[in-house]
């Protein structure tokens, strides 16, 4: 997957609508909700890692089943998008390659890296940050396709979610 490439540019748009019908329905803004938005992105990767068992060598028993893993990828997508949308980042293209070849170490680099992005909220961390997870994927075994139709799925509940009073 080492060149293959992954244009993110369309997300950003469906996120920043998201967010903003979150930010109508609850009133709250950016500055108001980043602490807590880096929390969600960290949860969300260990949910990921979770549901990958790739840490777990205490047990034979094998990742979740593919929706559910792409079900917490997607998770953590949206927050990773919505973190870059008050840096003012609207386009992103990444090109794959392997940082890691393990996705426990992988998953443990995107952890550190989130935790500098918390720490020094800047565009060059997040893109370090953002690279390093979207680098997850083919470790997974999926296709940015699959990905990008999980993000809409999960968008879908969100909206729902905004909807019902989640």
């Amino acid at each position: 997957m080492s060149d293959l490439s992954f244009d993110l540019t369309p997300l950003f748009a469906l996120q920043a609508a998201l967010d903003e019908d979150i930010h109508r329905h609850h009133g709250v803004d950016y500055p108001s909700t980043h602490h807590r938005r880096v929390l969600a992105l960290l949860v969300e990767l260990g949910e990921l890692a979770n549901e990958t068992r790739c840490f777990k060598y205490w047990s034979n028993k094998g990742p979740s089943p593919k929706e559910v893993v792409l079900d917490e990828y997607s998770d953590a997508l949206h927050f990773f998008l919505s973190l870059g949308i008050p840096l003012g980042v609207e386009s992103y293209t990444h090109h794959f390659r392997a940082d890691q070849d393990d996705l426990t170490l992988q998953i443990l680099q995107t952890y550190s890296l989130s935790l500098d992005l918390a720490e020094h909220y800047e565009a060059k961390n997040y893109a370090r940050a953002f690279g390093s997870f979207l680098n997850i994927l083919p470790l997974l075994g999926y296709s940015p396709e699959e990905a990008v139709e999980a993000y809409k799925k999960k968008l879908a509940v969100n909206y729902k979610r905004q909807e019902t009073g989640y």
